[in-house]
C-alpha cells in the first residue's frame, strides 16, 4: 500500500467497544430503576457512552479512505480483492450471527410463534440488520461498502474534496428531516444516511491523515503544542463541546425517562450528532496519549482488547441476555448497581476469553466472528500480506 499502519487505531477500537457494551450494559435501567435517587447516574452511563457505534463507522471510513483516497483509481483486481474481504469478514459472520440470534430469541422469547412465520419474520430482519439488538451496525457497515466507491470518486474532484463534511452533514439532515416529516421509518437506524456526517468526517481525516494525525496527536503533549499553540485552542474547542453536548445530550433523556416529557425529536439527534461526534474525535485524542505514556501494560491489553473488537461485538450480547435471566439485584438499590457491573464485567471478560481461545483453537472461527488478528489463525501466505496492508474489517 505504501502507507504506515495506524498504530493508534486497536486502542481507539478498545476504547470504542468498551463504551458500546457499557450502553448494552445499562440498558434495562431506563425502565426498571426510574424511580430509584441514582437514576441519573444509570442514565448518564447508558446516554454519554453512546459513541460506540459512531466512533467504529468514522475508524472504518478513515482507514478506507487513508487506504484508497490517494490513488488515481482502484485496479479491478484490488476491487475484488476489496469486497471479497469484506464478504468474508463481515457479511459471512453477519449472516450467521443472524440467524443464531434469532434461533436464541425464538426458543428463549418467542417460543409460541410458528416456525413458518419467524422465518419469514427472519428475512426481514436479514435484511434490515435488526435480527437483534445491535446487529444494525454491521447492516450500516455493509451499505457503506457498498457506497465507498461513489464517494470515493466524488473525493477525487478537488472541490469536492475540501467540502465532503459538509455535504456529509447535509446529506444526513435532508434524510433525517426528511424521515421525521414524510417518511417515517421507524428502522432509520438501520440505514447508513442517519450516519453520514460521521463517515465523511472519517472519510476527511484519512485523506488529509498526514495533516491531522500531529493534531490528534498534541493532548496532553507539550512539545507538540509548543511547536503549534493553535493546538490548545483547537484542544479546548473540542474537549469543552464534546463535554456540553454531552451532558446535554444525557439531561433531555433524564428527563424524558424521569417525568414522562418529550422534546422534538430533531433535539435528541442534534445532540446524540454533536455528541458523538466529538466523542470519536476525542476517544482519538485519549488513544494517542495512551500510546505515548509509559504504561506498557495498558497498551499491551487496549491493544488486543482493539483487536478482537469485532467479535467481542457480535458476541456479547449473549451473555448480557443470560445474565438477565437471573436478577438477582432484587430492585435493590445497591445490589442494582452491582448487578450492572457483573453484567458489565461477563459481557467483556467472557466474550474476550471465548474469541480469543477460538482464534487460537479453530482454524475457521473467522466464518462467524470475523477477521482474526495478525498471525493468528492465518496461514503464513496471509499473514505476509497484512503485513503489507491494514484491511479494514474490524467495526
Amino acid at each position: 500500500m505504501g502507507k504506515p499502519m495506524i498504530t493508534a487505531l486497536p486502542i481507539i477500537r478498545a476504547l470504542a467497544i468498551l463504551g458500546v457494551i457499557m450502553v448494552h450494559a445499562t440498558s434495562f435501567s431506563s425502565i426498571e430503576m426510574t424511580a430509584s435517587p441514582a437514576f441519573y447516574g444509570y442514565t448518564w452511563f447508558n446516554i454519554f457512552f453512546k459513541y460506540g457505534t459512531p466512533t467504529f463507522i468514522l475508524l472504518s471510513s478513515l482507514v478506507l479512505f487513508y487506504q484508497y483516497g490517494g490513488e488515481a483509481g482502484l485496479p479491478k483486481r484490488r476491487i475484488k480483492r476489496f469486497y471479497m474481504n469484506r464478504l468474508k469478514y463481515i457479511l459471512l459472520p453477519y449472516a450467521i450471527c443472524s440467524f443464531c440470534y434469532f434461533f436464541m430469541v425464538q426458543i428463549t422469547v418467542n417460543h409460541d410463534r410458528p416456525w413458518n412465520e419467524a422465518i419469514r419474520s427472519f428475512s426481514k430482519e436479514l435484511v434490515t440488520g435488526s435480527a437483534y439488538t445491535h446487529l444494525y451496525f454491521v447492516f450500516i457497515s455493509l451499505q457503506f461498502y457498498l457506497l465507498f466507491p461513489l464517494l470515493l470518486r466524488l473525493c477525487r474532484n478537488q472541490r469536492a474534496k475540501h467540502w465532503i463534511i459538509p455535504i456529509g452533514f447535509l446529506i444526513q439532515w435532508g434524510f433525517v428531516i426528511w424521515n421525521n416529516v414524510d417518511l417515517h421509518i421507524v428502522e432509520k437506524g438501520s440505514i447508513a444516511l442517519s450516519y453520514m456526517s460521521v463517515y465523511t468526517i472519517g472519510a476527511y481525516c484519512g485523506l488529509y491523515f498526514d495533516r491531522i494525525e500531529p493534531w490528534l496527536d498534541s493532548w496532553l503533549n507539550k512539545e507538540r503544542c509548543s511547536l503549534n499553540p493553535g493546538y490548545r485552542f483547537w484542544n479546548v474547542l473540542l474537549w469543552g463541546g464534546w463535554l456540553c453536548a454531552g451532558f446535554a445530550h444525557v439531561h433531555i433523556w433524564y428527563i424524558t425517562r424521569s417525568t414522562g416529557e418529550e422534546y422534538a425529536s430533531l433535539a435528541y439527534e442534534g445532540l446524540w450528532n454533536i455528541h458523538t461526534v466529538l466523542a470519536a474525535l476525542v476517544l482519538m485524542q485519549i488513544a494517542y496519549a495512551i500510546q505515548r505514556s509509559r504504561y506498557t501494560g495498558l497498551i499491551a491489553k487496549l491493544t488486543r482488547l482493539g483487536e478482537l473488537s469485532f467479535g467481542i461485538y457480535l458476541l456479547h450480547p449473549v451473555w448480557l441476555a443470560l445474565h438477565r435471566q437471573i436478577p438477582w439485584h432484587q430492585q435493590n438499590e445497591w445490589l442494582y448497581g452491582l448487578y450492572i457491573i457483573v453484567g458489565y464485567g461477563l459481557a467483556l471478560g467472557l466474550s474476550w476469553i471465548v474469541i480469543s481461545l477460538a482464534f487460537k483453537h479453530i482454524p475457521w472461527s473467522w466464518i462467524a466472528l470475523g477477521s482474526p488478528p495478525r498471525g493468528e489463525g492465518d496461514e503464513p501466505r496471509v499473514i505476509a500480506k497484512r503485513k503489507k496492508e491494514s484491511i479494514s474489517v474490524a467495526p
